[in-house]
């Protein structure tokens, strides 16, 4: 079975993103790019809400299209325009859209589920906003949160108050950038 796997970005003190949503703060070099880029190919696909997609899509379908672009980015411009992509919009036309990208309405946890038990890779989850719903209805399987050696002092935090069911967790993995960045990598514990 395919896992959820939520990978975010956050600032030391907790925030994925400033007040005004400003993401300037991530301290995203080569290597980390290189090794995220890594990860993502081997996914079977991205969930998003529309924001987060809204914000890829404005970028990343012809990043790669300037002869002078960055091999790292043009290398992750493929595998965002080639990855399947499920955007969950209450706003966004449900079906098709451009980019291998389906919309859907609403997070439906039997849908969720049932989209684990299909062939194929691990599916990364962004955006803070969606990732809280997905683990208010217990849908993460792994976590794997790159720490930012900054403080931001608010914004929208990683996990906000919410009903969340208590979740244990077992570190499988940590790794040191030499930018600073940490990777702290969760899975579930289950059973």
């Amino acid at each position: 079975m395919r896992k959820i796997v939520l990978m975010m970005g956050v600032s030391l003190d907790g925030y994925t993103e400033g007040p005004g949503r400003e993401i300037g703060w991530h301290q995203v070099d080569a290597a980390l790019h290189r090794h995220m880029n890594d990860v993502l190919r081997s996914m079977g696909g991205f969930l998003s809400g529309r924001v987060t997609h809204e914000l890829m899509a404005d970028y990343w379908p012809e990043a790669d299209a300037d002869p002078k672009a960055d091999p790292v980015e043009a290398d992750f411009a493929e595998i965002w325009r080639e990855k399947p992509k499920i955007v969950f919009s209450r706003t966004l036309k449900p079906g098709p859209a451009p980019w291998h990208t389906t919309v859907v309405p609403e997070v439906s946890p039997a849908a969720v589920r049932a989209l684990k038990e299909e062939p194929g890779g691990d599916l990364s989850l962004g955006g803070a906003g969606l990732s809280a719903t997905f683990l208010e209805h217990d849908l993460v399987d792994e976590l794997r949160i790159y720490v930012h050696p900054v403080l931001i002092g608010a914004g929208n935090r990683l996990f906000p108050d919410g009903p969340f069911a208590p979740s244990t967790l077992h570190l499988v993995e940590t790794r040191g950038f030499d930018n600073g960045v940490v990777l702290l990598r969760y899975e579930r514990v289950t059973g």
